[in-house]
């Protein structure tokens, strides 16, 4: 059986081509899972956030990054980088340990979202 990229019809078709690209040499990737990326309640602002948070867990999982760091990175301001993080807290895919004035906070990313218990 052919692989489905290996077929004419498909490479025809096909409409994202990585051209000389070698995601490990420039720097490696972040894999986001799809339920995040689909997820139609959430900004791109906060997903984009999640994904750098990822990023800094599997690269070094001991790196504690501060809102000044990340929104450097991003090419953000810092008051964007609080307001998706609490955005991703409310939904439920981040939580954030607080560890004292002058440290960086630590964050638990959510593979499995909690679910909010609805009032009767």
């Amino acid at each position: 059986m052919q692989k489905l990229s290996d077929l004419q019809r498909f490479k025809e078709r096909q409409n994202i081509v990585l051209a000389g690209f070698d995601p490990v040499s420039a720097g490696g990737f972040t894999q986001v899972p799809n339920c995040m990326i689909n997820n139609q309640g959430l900004s791109i602002g906060a997903k984009v956030v999640y994904a750098k948070l990822l990023s800094y867990a599997w690269h070094n999982h001991l790196v504690y990054p501060g809102q000044e760091t990340m929104a450097k990175e991003l090419g953000a301001g810092r008051r964007s980088i609080v307001r998706f993080v609490a955005e991703l807290e409310r939904s439920g895919y981040l939580e954030v340990e607080r560890r004292g004035q002058g440290l960086t906070n630590r964050y638990i990313l959510r593979h499995t979202v909690k679910q909010k218990k609805h009032r009767s």
